[in-house]
């Protein structure tokens, strides 16, 4: 556990000292889904309404997306420039340090992607796509034109997927099925292998680690380069479910029923 521990920390050497205390800071709310940015921000959602808090649990903005359609997916890749999608509308756009549309909503089904359920932001302003019709997986650029793609999947692995998650790190795309594992590919679509992580409601990828929540079993880290699972020593309050959870310079960030709860990681003295 003092490992895990000093792991933790060593992702992230920028860590101040206020940060590695156990001080709890609570955002009170109902949120839908959230979000963190490696400046340690949290992007909370409620209902159409997306609000930006710092560490301290002070919100620094608030906008409402009301024509944009149900929101799936926050992805905050570049800090401060995050990017939210609609599977149901179609509808893709990257928001600026104000919250607002940044060079107007791209509907995807006129670029010719008419059932894309999931995406994620790339390297050089470029996004992924899952299109559940072609079961294929593409990259796109900023003006939606395709750079790669991986073909069929369920020709190339000899299954259909179902992804309920996608995350690029370090020019590697992970992308999780909890039926069948997190799938991970390269820029160019190329397949490379399957993680063996099953039944993860959310997942996030650092430094050749994935952190990760089992629905079952609450936080876990799995170590990519010796493939060992080890849970992770979450405080999560008493009483309370853990419906996500992310980890920033130091810090826990755990999303329950009716709060974001902030909590420094305890250092190893």
């Amino acid at each position: 556990m003092t490992r895990l521990i000093a792991f933790l920390f060593t992702m992230f050497p920028l860590v101040c000292l206020a940060q590695t205390t156990t001080t709890e800071v609570e955002i009170p709310g109902h949120f839908d889904a959230f979000t963190t940015d490696e400046l340690g921000n949290v992007y909370a959602l409620r209902g159409d309404v997306l609000e930006l808090f710092d560490t301290d649990g002070r919100s620094w903005l608030r906008n409402s997306l009301k024509t944009f359609g149900r929101i799936n997916t926050i992805d905050a890749f570049y800090s401060l420039k995050p990017m939210v999608f609609s599977a149901e509308q179609g509808q893709l756009a990257v928001l600026d340090n104000t919250l607002s549309v940044q060079g107007g909503i791209m509907n995807l089904s006129r670029s010719g992607f008419t059932q894309v359920v999931r995406a994620c932001m790339s390297v050089q302003n470029h996004f992924w796509f899952f299109d559940e019709r072609e079961l294929s997986l593409v990259r796109v650029d900023a003006q939606l034109r395709p750079v790669a793609n991986t073909g069929r999947l369920d020709q190339l692995l000899g299954h259909t997927i179902a992804p309920t998650a996608m995350q690029e790190h370090e020019n590697w795309l992970y992308v999780n099925d909890p039926e069948r594992g997190i799938l991970v590919f390269d820029l160019f679509g190329t397949y490379a292998r399957t993680i063996p992580i099953k039944g993860a409601i959310s997942f996030e990828v650092r430094e050749r680690k994935i952190l990760f929540l089992n629905k079952e079993l609450g936080g876990e880290v799995y170590d990519m380069r010796s493939f060992a699972i080890e849970p992770l020593p979450v405080p999560v309050p008493e009483g309370a479910t853990l419906r996500d959870l992310r980890t920033e310079r130091g810090l826990w960030y755990m999303l329950l029923a009716d709060r974001i709860v902030i909590r420094g990681i305890p250092s190893e003295r």
